[in-house]
């Protein structure tokens, strides 16, 4: 299916959004193995530029440190060029990108969206899921002590090396995150509402989420 789509030249371009938490990492990871999609996640982008320290990751680290959102014009310079480097030409899923109205019609100005998915999942759920998430950094794998445990106590399974807490995993700080989120969001909701590009997704787990993703993506947007 969506090797016919590819082979005709056309171009799927798919927003994922949702609280920090609420399984984006793991939901976009199924649709672009399904779909096949270049993934462009945001977090990752500004982790990379935090590790680097580069002049903007200097910035964002900051921010993130203090459980505050990375300033607009930040987080818009990195993933657009992002894009523009290796993704120009290509479908994708864009995982975290936008958070809030204004980078919403940048993105709007620079790329032709088909879909924007959002993640509904209850705050309380989301906290629990983090107090017990566990990262390996090179990688980018997330583990769950309660639903996806390491092999070995704090060690990845593949290299055998060391897992992190994220400083940007620590509950106060997620908790303001949550509320910011909330807050700053909800007009992002409504602008792509507006536009009838929205679908919502409810629920608590991801495995209960994704096969009805699949299916609309299947019905609507991949057809």
């Amino acid at each position: 299916m969506h090797i016919l789509t590819m082979s005709t030249g056309r171009l799927i371009r798919l927003v994922i959004l949702g609280a920090p938490g609420s399984g984006k990492g793991t939901i976009s990871t199924k649709i672009v193995r399904d779909f096949k999609l270049d993934y462009i996640c945001c977090g990752d982008i500004l982790r990379n530029q935090i590790e680097a320290k580069s002049e903007y990751g200097l910035i964002a680290k900051k921010y993130i440190s203090d459980g505050n959102l990375v300033p607009n014009e930040v987080v818009t310079k990195l993933t657009l060029d992002e894009i523009k480097a290796k993704h120009f030409n290509k479908s994708w899923l864009l995982d975290g990108f936008p958070r809030t109205v204004k980078q919403a019609e940048s993105l709007s100005k620079f790329a032709t969206i088909n879909q924007v998915i959002n993640l509904d999942v209850p705050h309380e759920v989301i906290l629990n899921r983090i107090r017990g998430r566990l990262i390996h950094v090179p990688s980018g794998r997330v583990y769950n002590l309660d639903y996806n445990p390491p092999k070995t106590p704090g060690i990845d399974d593949i290299t055998g090396e060391k897992l992190v807490i994220r400083d940007d995993d620590k509950i106060e700080t997620v908790k303001k995150r949550l509320e910011k989120d909330r807050q700053q969001t909800s007009p992002v909701l409504d602008y792509y509402r507006k536009f009838n590009l929205l679908i919502e997704f409810q629920g608590t787990r991801s495995d209960e989420i994704y096969p009805r993703i699949k299916k609309y993506l299947e019905d609507k947007v991949f057809k």
